[in-house]
């Protein structure tokens, strides 16, 4: 680990907290907060645009030569090889509608690895956090992946993404069922992925996330312990990738159910 790392840890951890706070004000004024649909079940808030704003005004003042990929505006080329990747709210659909399951989520790459990962969860208090290296932890304890090694021993994390065919999620927890497994989903990727790093889910799979849900997460279930699909740090800040991710005991078997259904 790049000793440079840790101003930009406790710089992110900070930001996200404060981005945070600006969140729950909107999310307290919810009759006054301007709603629009991006697709299907794709939702953006003007308190999703005001809070990435926030977060970019912050990371140009501290950090101006990084890059910056969000949501919601447009990128930014940056000339350091580090470039910031935010999701200002994850989780929209719960926060328009009243639902405290929302996260704010930065993370930092550098060259397309992630070096730092934070997931702040206003509604519970609850930063998680870690960098390449230097483990995982959630408001300060250290985080571990479950140990369970069967997935009767708990419930897997499922996502949707619209960019996928709607059938392939339905085959997908048919087979955790038949596992004896039960599946998860509260609508934030990103906060089910921290569930995953802090054991609290035995794992999460998706067949498509944006870079903005899920590099932080995906680095703090490895440096939790756990184990996840690669991505492709040359494709993800652009295309996105596949997530399956679990603690290890179970890792391949979630790899052996999304076989055949997730595949091409």
């Amino acid at each position: 680990m790049t000793h440079d790392l840790d101003p930009r840890m406790n710089f992110a951890i900070d930001l996200a907290r404060r981005a945070g706070e600006l969140g729950v004000k909107y999310f307290r004024d919810l009759d006054s907060l301007t709603i629009e649909s991006k697709g299907h079940q794709d939702l953006v808030s003007q308190a999703d645009r005001e809070v990435e704003l926030f977060i970019r005004a912050a990371i140009a003042a501290d950090y101006p030569r990084d890059g910056i990929v969000g949501e919601e505006h447009a990128s930014v080329a940056g000339s350091t090889g580090h470039v910031w990747v935010i999701d200002p709210i994850d989780g929209t659909a719960n926060f328009v509608r009243g639902i405290p399951a929302w996260c704010v989520v930065i993370a930092c790459a550098k060259d397309g690895e992630t070096v730092v990962g934070v997931i702040h969860e206003p509604s519970t208090g609850e930063t998680f956090h870690g960098s390449l290296g230097g483990g995982a932890f959630v408001n300060g304890r250290p985080m571990k992946t479950s140990s369970a090694t069967s997935l009767e021993e708990g419930s897997v994390g499922t996502g949707f993404s619209n960019r996928a065919e709607a059938e392939n999620i339905a085959v997908l927890i048919k087979n955790i069922l038949a596992e004896g497994g039960v599946f998860f989903r509260n609508a934030s990727g990103a906060l089910m992925l921290a569930y995953v790093a802090s054991g609290r889910l035995l794992g999460y799979v998706e067949e498509h996330m944006n870079a903005w849900d899920c590099m932080a997460g995906m680095l703090l279930i490895e440096e939790a312990g756990g184990t996840i699909l690669k991505a492709d740090p040359k494709t993800v800040l652009r295309s996105g990738t596949r997530v399956i991710a679990g603690g290890k005991g179970v890792f391949s078997k979630l790899q052996e159910l999304c076989r055949g259904v997730f595949d091409d």
